[in-house]
């Protein structure tokens, strides 16, 4: 094995093991357990990450990563502004029925509760989660609606509003809070979004 290779392997393992003890623990969560946890000592994880808050960072990108390289493939291009959002939406709805939905609450809310405590930790959070958006935003940038292409503003203005409704909507559905919210419900309520007002930015007007 390569330098690089046992770099990411225990890169991996503490990622794995990091996921396992916040998702419990929260602000709580020991550095000497994760490190336990994966093998290692505390010392890989701050030549790794720098500090706690770093690791947390990098364990919120690790988990959106993929998420979002999923969603890529469920809104296919050549869709519409509104055909897209329409399958963004049944796509969320679906993932809300995955194994690890009560799961990937927990973090969630885990996370919340971390940035609540530590303001510079949830300061750093809301960076690498806007970050990853950005997959959203270029998801919708440049598509067709009501004759004009969305400008990336646009795009911007309608992901925020998307993510406010699907993470309340993600968090009721495993809850059963939200026992008529099938796909039809999630779309339905996405498109209702795609409106002039949802759509205004400072640049360009959308009529």
């Amino acid at each position: 094995m390569t330098r690089a290779e046992a770099k990411e392997r225990n890169r991996r393992a503490l990622l794995d093991a990091a996921f396992q003890v916040v998702s419990r623990d929260g602000y709580r969560a020991k550095l000497d357990e994760i490190a336990d946890r994966a093998g290692l000592t505390t010392g890989a994880i701050y030549s790794l990450f720098g500090s706690k808050n770093g690791l947390v960072v990098a364990l919120v990108a690790d988990y959106l990563r993929p998420y979002y390289e999923e969603v890529e493939r469920a809104v296919p291009a050549g869709l519409d502004l509104l055909e897209a959002v329409d399958a963004f939406a049944r796509y969320y709805r679906r993932s809300c029925d995955g194994p690890d939905a009560l799961s990937r609450l927990s973090l969630q809310i885990t996370l919340l509760d971390m940035a609540l405590h530590d303001p510079e930790l949830g300061s750093q959070l809301a960076t690498s989660i806007r970050s990853q958006e950005n997959h959203l935003i270029a998801l919708f940038t440049g598509r067709s609606h009501k004759g004009s292409l969305v400008t990336p503003g646009q795009a911007e203005h309608l992901t925020t509003a998307l993510r406010a409704l699907f993470v309340g909507l993600s968090q009721a559905v495993p809850l059963g809070l939200a026992p008529g919210a099938d796909e039809e419900y999630f779309a339905d309520t996405a498109r209702a979004l795609v409106s002039d007002v949802s759509l205004i930015d400072h640049d360009s007007d959308l009529s």
